[in-house]
C-alpha cells in the first residue's frame, strides 16, 4: 500500500511540475527576434520611402538623401546585430525553473511528514497481523460450518457479530437477516440488526432499521439498546419530544451517576432544550462510604494510548468528548468497560477493567479477548454519529499493555 501510495504521488508530483516548467523552459528567443526584425524592417522601408518622396518634391536635395539613405542603412544593421544577442532574461528564466523543480516536491514532502500522517503507511506489526489472520480464519470455518446447522442460533448470532467487528457488512447483514428468521423477537438480536442496518444507511433508521427496533421494544419495553436506538431515531428526524422520552426511560434502568448514566442525561437534556421543555430533573445518588482502594489486576485489564492523527487534528475540538470503550471479540456489542474524556487530553494513556463495567454482569474480565475503540464524538452521544471520528485496535488479549490506537477516520 505505500508503495501504491509514494508511486502514484510522484507521479502527481511529475505531471504538477511539467505544467508548471514548461511556459518557463520554452525558448520565447526566436519569436521575439523575429518580431523585433520585422518591425525593424518595416519602419526602414517607411523611411526609405519618405526620402525618396522628398527628393522627388525637390524638398531634398540629391547628396543629402543619399547620405540619409546611408544613415538609415547604417542603423539597421546596428539592431539586426542586437537582436542576435540571447535576451538577458533567459538565464533567471532558467534558474527559477531549477529552483522550482528543487523546491515543490521538496516543500510537498516537508508538509506532509508535518502535517500529514506518515505512520498510516507503516505495514500493521506481525502480531496484530498474525492474529488478524487466524481470526479470519475461524470465522471462514465457522460459516462453513453454519451451512449444515441452519437452525445454530448461538453459531448464526456469533458469525454475524463477527463479520461486523471484521467490517464485512454484506456477510454481517444476510448472517443477522438469518438470525432473525430463526430466533423470532429476541430483542439483542433485533437491536444489533438495527444498529448494522442503520450504520450502513448514514444514522438512518426509516424503513427496517425502525422496524426492528420497533419489534425489540414491542418484545422488551425495557431493553436498553432499543430505546437508545429508538431516542437517536426519534432525535434525527427532529422529534426531540419522543426522543427526550426514550432516553428518560433507559435512564431509569441505569446505575445513577454512571458513566453511561451521565451521557444520556446530557442527551435528554439536548433534546429537551430543542423541544423547548422545562430542564430534567435528576436526583442525585446518595454518598456511598469510600470502599478500601484494590489495585486491579493487570492480567484481566488492557493499557495503551490513544493519539489523533495529525491529519484529523483540525476536525476536533477540546471540548469534544472522547469515549474509549472495550467489546467482546466474540460476544453482544455492549460495552464492557468505557471511559470518557476529552479531546483535550489527548495524546493519553488509558487503562480499561472492571471498575469501568457498565453492567455488573458483562465485566472486561468475564472474556478473553476485546476490540478497544476510541471515538471522538461531536455530540457527545454515546451512540455513534455520523463525522465522529474513530479508531480502532483490532482483536487484543487482556493483560495487553501497549496497545497504540490511533484516530484515523470520520465515520461516513
Amino acid at each position: 500500500m505505500s508503495m501504491q501510495f509514494l508511486g502514484a504521488a510522484a507521479l502527481l508530483t511529475v505531471l504538477v511540475l511539467a505544467w508548471l516548467l514548461r511556459p518557463l523552459l520554452r525558448g520565447r528567443q526566436s519569436t521575439s527576434r523575429t518580431s523585433r526584425q520585422a518591425l525593424n524592417a518595416a519602419i526602414y522601408r517607411d523611411q526609405l520611402g519618405e526620402l525618396e518622396s522628398d527628393r522627388i518634391a525637390g524638398s531634398l536635395a540629391a547628396g543629402d538623401c543619399e547620405q540619409a539613405r546611408q544613415e538609415l542603412q547604417r542603423r539597421l544593421l546596428q539592431d539586426a546585430a542586437a537582436a542576435d544577442e540571447p535576451p538577458a532574461a533567459a538565464a533567471p528564466e532558467k534558474n527559477s525553473a531549477l529552483a522550482l523543480g528543487l523546491l515543490l516536491p521538496l516543500g510537498a514532502a516537508l508538509l506532509y511528514f508535518w502535517l500529514g500522517a506518515p505512520d498510516a503507511m507503516k505495514p500493521l506489526p506481525a502480531e496484530h497481523q498474525v492474529a488478524s489472520a487466524a481470526f479470519e480464519d475461524m470465522v471462514d470455518k465457522l460459516a462453513v460450518r453454519l451451512k449444515t446447522s441452519p437452525n445454530d442460533i448461538q453459531g448464526w448470532i456469533m458469525l454475524a457479530r463477527s463479520y461486523k467487528s471484521m467490517g464485512r457488512f454484506d456477510d454481517a447483514d444476510k448472517a443477522f437477516d438469518h438470525v432473525v428468521g430463526i430466533a423470532g423477537n429476541d430483542a439483542n438480536v433485533l437491536t444489533e440488526y438495527a444498529d448494522l442496518l442503520a450504520f450502513r444507511a448514514k444514522g438512518n433508521f426509516d424503513g427496517k432499521p425502525m422496524e426492528l427496533v420497533n419489534r425489540a421494544l414491542g418484545a422488551d419495553p425495557k431493553n436498553a439498546t432499543a430505546l437508545n436506538l429508538a431516542g437517536t431515531a426519534a432525535f434525527n428526524r427532529q422529534d426531540f419530544v419522543t426522543a427526550a422520552r426514550y432516553w428518560e426511560t433507559l435512564l431509569k434502568g441505569l446505575p445513577p451517576g454512571s458513566e453511561e448514566a451521565r451521557s444520556i442525561v446530557g442527551a435528554v437534556a439536548e433534546a429537551r432544550g430543542k423541544a423547548g421543555m422545562a430542564p430534567l430533573e435528576v436526583a442525585q445518588p446518595a454518598a456511598q462510604p469510600q470502599a478500601p482502594v484494590v489495585a486491579a489486576d493487570a492480567t484481566k485489564a488492557v493499557s495503551g494510548t490513544v493519539k489523533l492523527a495529525p491529519a484529523l487534528a483540525g476536525k476536533a475540538q477540546p471540548d469534544d468528548t472522547l469515549f474509549i470503550l472495550a467489546r467482546a471479540v466474540d460476544g453482544p456489542r455492549m460495552p464492557l468497560a468505557v471511559l470518557r474524556k476529552r479531546v483535550a487530553d489527548l495524546p493519553l494513556s488509558f487503562t480499561l477493567d472492571d471498575s469501568l463495567a457498565l453492567d455488573p454482569q458483562m465485566r472486561l474480565s468475564s472474556v478473553a479477548a476485546v476490540n478497544i475503540e476510541a471515538r471522538i464524538s461531536k455530540s457527545g452521544q454515546a451512540m455513534p454519529q455520523p463525522g465522529d471520528l474513530i479508531g480502532e485496535s483490532g482483536p487484543l488479549q487482556l493483560g495487553t499493555k501497549s496497545a497504540k490506537i490511533l484516530i484515523v477516520r470520520a465515520l461516513p
